[in-house]
């Protein structure tokens, strides 16, 4: 699973001058970043690390891998729900779609008011799709999950990989940041507008959209 075994991380930590903690933590994060790639037993330098002397491209979609696995490198604490960590995961997108276009410090609380909005529409789409007889006993959604824990553990996830920091109760996206959220963005625009994905939405529904949030979130 390209995890390092006890005895690797301590002979790391012993040469590095760091805790086996550390050492861990550091893999995890080349890992994601596609520094390292593990085959079986062994490990070999990344076509990313091989380049990363000559190609900006190579280092910034690193970057961009590291912050798309942010889940993976700051793992959720054991007292919050699967379900509603899958669903702040999933959320968060749009979060970070309003650090970027505010582009500047956004207060938390106005985080965690969209934040409750895109997780309400997450649950609302689940019920509308299915499809066929509902189930006997169907699954209750975790509606009494703690938004404000479930958003510090993601603030302080992405703040941890780089993405952004937090200060003072509120949230900036880092300049690596905001270029891989508008890099996310622009994918989303260009798959929109080509012939498989466009997609349109009548003036009426995007309205009554914004009319659920409020002013600065809309």
């Amino acid at each position: 699973k390209g995890t390092l075994s006890d005895a690797t991380a301590e002979r790391a930590a012993a040469e590095l001058g760091l805790t086996p903690a550390q050492v861990r933590a550091d893999w995890d994060t080349a890992r994601l970043s596609g520094l390292i790639e593990v085959h079986g037993d062994s490990a070999r330098p990344g076509w990313r690390l091989r380049v990363w002397d000559r190609d900006d491209t190579a280092v910034l979609r690193g970057w961009v891998a590291l912050f798309d696995a942010w889940s993976l490198a700051h793992p959720a604490p054991d007292d919050l729900a699967p379900a509603a960590v899958a669903e702040t995961v999933e959320a968060m997108p749009q979060v970070l779609s309003l650090l970027q276009l505010s582009a500047g410090p956004v207060p938390v609380p106005q985080l965690l008011d969209l934040l409750d909005q895109r997780v309400t529409e997450l649950r609302t789409e689940r019920c509308e799709i299915a499809d066929g007889p509902e189930p006997e006993t169907p699954a209750e959604a975790p509606r009494d999950a703690p938004l404000p824990a479930l958003l510090d553990w993601a603030l302080h996830g992405l703040a941890a990989v780089g993405a952004l920091t937090c200060a003072e109760g509120q949230a900036t996206l880092t300049p690596l940041g905001s270029w891989a959220v508008w890099v996310k963005l622009e994918q989303i625009c260009v798959a929109a507008q080509s012939p498989a994905g466009h997609f349109e939405q009548s003036a009426e529904d995007m309205l009554r959209g914004c009319a659920r949030l409020r002013p600065n979130a809309a």
